[in-house]
């Protein structure tokens, strides 16, 4: 777009809340932000005024912008995130690490509540955690299960002569699903476990203690050594209570540092109480301002973890807009803390002095990263002649035994790293016998089929299509291409004896050095094609070797086939298992249950 015709589109812009996306000469999103007022945030980054490196290169690329008005500022800002993880910016702040960490679930609106695991956090019960730091759920779970004798299994409460399971006798459950523990008194039980969750560990202590004691006498000794495990587990989380601070704080604690180019984030986790865990995420600066790029973090974070009921920072940002977030986002309201002095300074402190550190001590890797993934793939497009920036590239790959059971897979890299959550597997359904071109080109016609139809928002255009092969398999792929009319993805093939690497506008193979960082991302997500195909193989294959194998049971048709598949996976899960077990999977009583034990007893 022209300077003129730019200018002209900056004097319409509105004075509401929304989201602005900047654009490229190619098309691709480059920046996402959100503002208070759009006329007024866009326009900024027009005008002749000193910008920080990281803007200015921005600007220069920038070639046009869209927006889209939001309701409020609050919705701008879930919205901003949105669009982030959908096209993930070179210019924005991506969180590459989302992983999470498990809380305990006490299942309160059971009437007899159990226990579990679980990374998902809902208004359904009454959770603890996260756990982080080296402390295992299960065995804090174990701990509730020998001292309270709460129930960890999901068995249905009622019905009739329900025997008690092992874990009964083994003292560890009260047995309610038999009938041998009131209503009253196992909520007694959960109330005392969920105390003990809650950070008061001394009474769970001493009947721990008790108990090791008395094996001990028995001469025991393997069982002593277990209750002892657990009371130096429950000590150690003793050592991690911060003794200023009131028991029922739930706080996290953030800090950055940053040199300009790079940044760092470390997190501390405190959850009633105590310290659960720290954790640090290299970041590279976003182009915008140190506000803006923190908060945007923030919500990333947030996006897919709890709010805690205090954040603690240094760091400034809108509170206003964080806490209206939380509150449209959970319905509950966080406190955000600058602390000067107390338990919680001292916290603040630790993290700055940690986020510091992280950061001196990961700037090469951050660079290296760099190198690996945007740098890789700006070479790429260099060295290969590609027409566009391959920001996302597909790879896939065919797996099958002797033609049967034939699967395909597609994998994704967006800016040279693996992006999972965009994967895909097809069953291939047209091919008969082993011809793994025949089975690609099924796949690939179904994918290039999606490009501008209602899926292609789960299925974005590529910028590359990568093809594990020599010239036949890209002439035959480049076939399909013609065939569709596909334009604007750019194609090639990695042979894999020599590494060679074809394209369709040269004759000659072109060939990397195997420390070219180009090179190794082609192998990569190759190798990672290849990997998925073959696990969703495996998977597939199982199920019908499993599905056939059941066919020599009486009473199991499709639908008790696949409950029972979908419970235990793997023939070997289900051959091991017990009758309770195979009776609780929906549809399966207790005969056919029966049946099924007795059967596996013989194949």
């Amino acid at each position: 777009m022209s300077g003129d015709l730019l200018k002209e589109k900056l004097k319409l812009l509105p004075d509401s809340p929304g989201v602005y996306l900047m654009q490229n000469a190619a098309g691709e999103i480059i920046y996402v932000g959100k503002a208070r007022i759009l006329k007024n945030r866009v326009r900024q980054y027009f005008h002749s005024s000193p910008k920080p490196p990281k803007v200015q290169a921005m600007i220069d690329n920038i070639a046009d912008f869209s927006y889209v008005i939001a309701p409020s500022e609050v919705d701008a800002l879930a919205l901003e995130n949105n669009l982030i993880k959908k096209y993930k910016p070179k210019y924005n702040i991506l969180l590459k690490d989302d992983k999470t960490y498990p809380y305990i679930k006490v299942h309160t609106k059971e009437d007899f509540p159990h226990l579990s695991i679980t990374r998902k956090v809902k208004k359904d019960g009454k959770y603890f955690g996260p756990f982080m730091g080296g402390f295992s759920c299960k065995d804090i779970l174990d701990v509730a299960a020998k001292v309270y004798r709460v129930r960890l299994c999901s068995t249905s409460i009622g019905g009739k002569n329900k025997k008690p399971c092992l874990n009964y006798h083994l003292g560890r459950c009260n047995a309610p699903c038999a009938g041998l523990c009131s209503k009253e008194d196992y909520a007694l039980c959960v109330d005392k476990a969920i105390s003990f969750l809650s950070g008061n560990y001394e009474e769970a202590e001493a009947v721990l203690k008790e108990k090791m004691e008395l094996f001990a006498a028995q001469e025991e000794f393997e069982l002593a050594m277990e209750y002892r495990e657990k009371i130096a587990m429950l000590k150690k989380l003793q050592l991690k209570r911060i003794t200023e601070m009131p028991r029922d704080v739930d706080a996290d604690v953030f800090a950055c540092s940053s040199n300009g180019l790079y940044a760092a984030v470390s997190l501390l986790v405190t959850r009633k109480g105590i310290m659960q865990g720290e954790r640090n995420f290299p970041l590279e600066e976003g182009a915008g301002d140190k506000e803006e790029s923190f908060l945007s973090f923030l919500i990333q974070y947030y996006s897919s973890h709890e709010f805690p009921h205090t954040i603690v920072t240094d760091e400034p940002f809108d509170d206003g807009l964080l806490s209206a977030y939380a509150l449209e986002k959970t319905g509950k309201k966080v406190e955000i803390v600058r602390p000067k002095l107390g338990a919680l300074r001292k916290l603040c402190d630790m993290a700055n002095r940690n986020a510091e550190e992280y950061l001196e001590k990961s700037v090469t890797a951050i660079a290296h990263r760099n190198d690996r993934t945007r740098g890789a793939c700006e070479r790429l497009q260099e060295v290969l002649g590609l027409k566009h920036y391959p920001m996302r590239m597909e790879c896939y790959d065919i797996s099958d035994i002797s033609g049967v059971d034939k699967v395909g897979s597609m994998v994704v890299f967006t800016n040279g790293e693996a992006d999972k959550s965009a994967y895909r597997r097809f069953r291939v359904k047209t091919v008969e016998g082993a011809d793994d071109f025949a089975s690609l080109k099924e796949v690939l016609l179904r994918r290039l089929k999606k490009l501008g139809s209602d899926e292609e928002p789960r299925f974005p255009k590529p910028q590359l299509i990568i093809i594990d092969g020599g010239k036949g398999q890209l002439s035959s792929v480049k076939q399909i291409f013609d065939e569709l009319q596909i334009d604007g993805i750019d194609l090639i093939a990695l042979a894999k004896r020599e590494e060679e690497i074809f394209t369709l506008d040269r004759e000659e193979s072109i060939r990397l050095s195997r420390r070219d960082f180009a090179l190794q991302t082609l192998q990569r997500i190759r190798d990672e094609a290849h990997r998925f195909a073959v696990n969703y193989f495996r998977s597939v294959h199982e199920k019908r070797n499993l599905s056939s194998l059941l066919d020599g049971v009486e009473g199991i048709g499709a639908n008790k086939k696949k409950a029972l598949m979908d419970k235990f996976k793997t023939i070997e899960n289900l051959r091991h298992a017990g009758k309770e077990e195979l009776a609780s999977t929906p549809g399966i009583g207790k005969e056919l249950a029966r049946r099924i034990f007795e059967y596996f007893e013989t194949v």
